[in-house]
């Protein structure tokens, strides 16, 4: 399919992408044409920044004809350039690289973890030189982590008993794209235990979205219908946004 690029200093144009296509890959062809650095970019769709590691499946909204903002962004020799660095992130079999910045949260750290990976949140124990990293709103510079720091992810398992915990009241907000009820914001109530399916079924019931086939996303990534909202590290006060579709890729996780 072809996605048409649109920049506030320059005429549009249309490349042509791939739906396994990551996003980093499409900033290199952007490069080649403008001669813009990959890291000077930012490619937004309808206000959604597209993230480098995901491909255009994960976001449904992008198909034939979308347009794509880019932004710009200065070089600049500012001190916070000095922050960025590269971490590997160990899983049991397996790791992966992340660029953060020192002053980056250990919460955001796990945003980005379960963006890339689709690890849950709440299933998470981060560890660094055998210290847990268990204040979520401490710098990770506050730990001492630095270029090619090594974290080591644990997932905390349930009991033998199988019992989950006890389940949470979550405010949430529901956020429709324009192309539904005007771009409706509405707020709801929700036990994290939830499924995705059993939200749907609620905003359907109550005939706040007419019937028809629904997806939903959580910071970047598609939901899926079977997993609960504690599954998808859904916290009180977070956005899910709603678009009309359905995932044509088989439900691995």
């Amino acid at each position: 399919m072809r996605v048409v690029i649109v920049t506030r200093t320059t005429n549009q144009f249309s490349i042509e992408v791939d739906s396994q296509e990551k996003v980093v890959e499409i900033k290199r062809k952007i490069e080649q044409i403008l001669d813009v650095p990959v890291a000077s970019q930012i490619l937004t769709v309808s206000g959604w920044e597209l993230v480098d590691g995901l491909d255009m499946e994960d976001y449904p909204i992008i198909t034939d004809g979308t347009e794509v903002d880019l932004t710009i962004k200065p070089v600049s020799p500012h001190p916070s350039h000095f922050n960025k660095i590269q971490i590997i992130v160990k899983f049991s079999a397996r790791q992966i690289i992340i660029d953060v910045d020192k002053t980056d949260t250990v919460h955001s750290l796990k945003e980005k973890i379960h963006i890339l990976d689709n690890t849950p949140i709440r299933k998470m124990s981060l560890f660094f030189s055998g210290v847990e990293l268990d204040e979520d709103f401490r710098n990770l510079s506050e730990y001492g982590i630095d270029e090619f720091s090594e974290i080591v992810v644990f997932l905390k398992t349930m009991n033998r008993s199988g019992d989950d915990p006890p389940s949470r009241r979550l405010s949430l907000v529901v956020q429709t794209s324009s192309s539904l009820l005007n771009a409706a914001t509405i707020p709801l109530e929700m036990t994290d235990s939830s499924t995705v399916n059993e939200l749907k079924i609620i905003l359907l019931s109550r005939k706040i979205l007419p019937p028809d086939d629904y997806l939903f996303i959580h910071r970047q990534r598609i939901m899926r219908d079977s997993r609960s909202l504690r599954w998808h590290g859904v916290e009180n006060g977070d956005f899910l946004y709603v678009f009309k579709g359905t995932v044509s890729r088989s439900d691995t996780f």
